[in-house]
């Protein structure tokens, strides 16, 4: 779709030179009959290097190309008008700029929402001091665990505020659903318990955008077709205990630096298992970690996550992350590759696959 709008833009911004060429007597323009004014070949050739402008900012993956091409729209449009006899299709064409405008303003709004989110966060958690994660600091953790943080390398290295993760992947709805690709952003954030995360997705060939936000135990799901019509919406109770088991998820898998953290309490099972409970904002989650003989986390299991089973109903069924592909992300060793699964009566449903692209702490 990017690539055909960018065509349309060009294409549309090079037909409006014809009314500069007429105006200035360049070229003999056939498809002109009706006098054009010099002011008015000004605008023209205006109108073309938005346009083109337009095009140039789609090709470069500006959000904000949209405003200019709503500019270029207006005067397009009027020149139209004052050539109306020899220029009325060219409105088909800019309805059809207006309806992608009006998408790329909507998408560019929805997702500024995130990211003034993010920002509040960033102030907020930057305010808090930098410190050395030391061996001392590992002396109460079971030995897995203690054995992940050393394995992962974050020993030595600054303790871990908030953390940023970029994925691909694709997730579906239910096993008759296609796979709809995405790739993600996401924003953890230790001390507010916070966690932020926003998907692109592509559904039947159509944008879809997705903002999930976990603030202090609130949590709610936002999901929107092309950025404007609301597919989605979820909130409430069991929202916020889903989310706090994958804002603990997110912990395990992506910062084993912060498996330090106070608000959680461990049980040693086994050399290969241990029980964490952890506690945030009143909400109480556990979950059983396992590992193998590397060091390294291969799945977290949780009882507490709910399902949206149906598109409407939020149940309880036990929920999996096993992980695995380990590989260096700026200097700390971490899974690349992760599967969301719900284990329901009638077997496993794996609903999502994620792949690290890129992960930064302490942004």
């Amino acid at each position: 779709m990017r690539t055909v709008l960018f065509l349309v833009l060009i294409i549309h911004s090079l037909i409006h030179i014809l009314g500069f060429l007429k105006a200035f007597h360049l070229s003999e323009v056939k498809q002109l009959s009706l006098e054009i004014s010099r002011l008015q070949g000004v605008f023209w050739i205006i109108t073309t290097l938005l346009f083109l402008g337009a095009g140039i900012c789609i090709f470069v993956k500006f959000d904000w190309w949209w405003m200019i091409c709503f500019l270029a729209i207006v005067i397009s449009q009027s020149l139209i008008f004052m050539s109306w006899g020899d220029a009325k299709y060219g409105t088909i064409i800019n309805l059809l700029l207006l309806g992608f405008s009006i998408v790329g303003a909507a998408t560019w709004n929805y997702h500024n929402v995130y990211c003034k989110d993010v920002e509040t966060e960033i102030i907020q958690s930057n305010k808090l001091d930098d410190e050395i994660l030391s061996e001392e600091d590992l002396q109460e953790l079971p030995e897995p665990v203690r054995k992940y943080i050393i394995y992962s390398g974050a020993l030595g290295k600054s303790k871990v505020r908030n953390f940023k993760v970029v994925f691909e992947g694709k997730i579906r709805a239910d096993e008759h659903s296609e796979w709809m690709p995405f790739v993600s952003e996401q924003y953890n954030f230790m001390n507010s318990s916070t966690r932020l995360f926003f998907m692109n997705a592509t559904m039947k060939n159509l944008p879809v955008a997705g903002y999930h936000a976990f603030k202090n135990g609130d949590a709610s799901m936002d999901i929107r077709l092309l950025s404007l019509f609301r597919v989605q919406y979820q909130s409430g109770k069991e929202m916020g205990i889903s989310e706090t088991v994958t804002f603990f998820n997110d912990m395990c898998c992506m910062a084993p630096a912060t498996l330090i953290d106070p608000r959680i309490k461990w049980t040693l099972i086994n050399e290969n298992e241990v029980k964490a409970i952890f506690t945030s904002n009143h909400i109480i989650v556990s979950a059983l970690l396992y590992f193998n003989s590397k060091g390294e986390l291969i799945n977290f299991v949780s009882n507490d996550r709910f399902a949206l089973v149906n598109g409407k109903t939020l149940k309880n069924y036990p929920w999996s992350t096993p992980l695995r592909d380990y590989k260096i992300l700026h200097e700390h060793y971490l899974p690349g590759y992760a599967e969301t699964i719900y284990t329901y009566p009638e077997g496993n449903f794996t609903y999502g696959i994620f792949k690290v692209l890129d992960i930064t702490y302490n942004y």
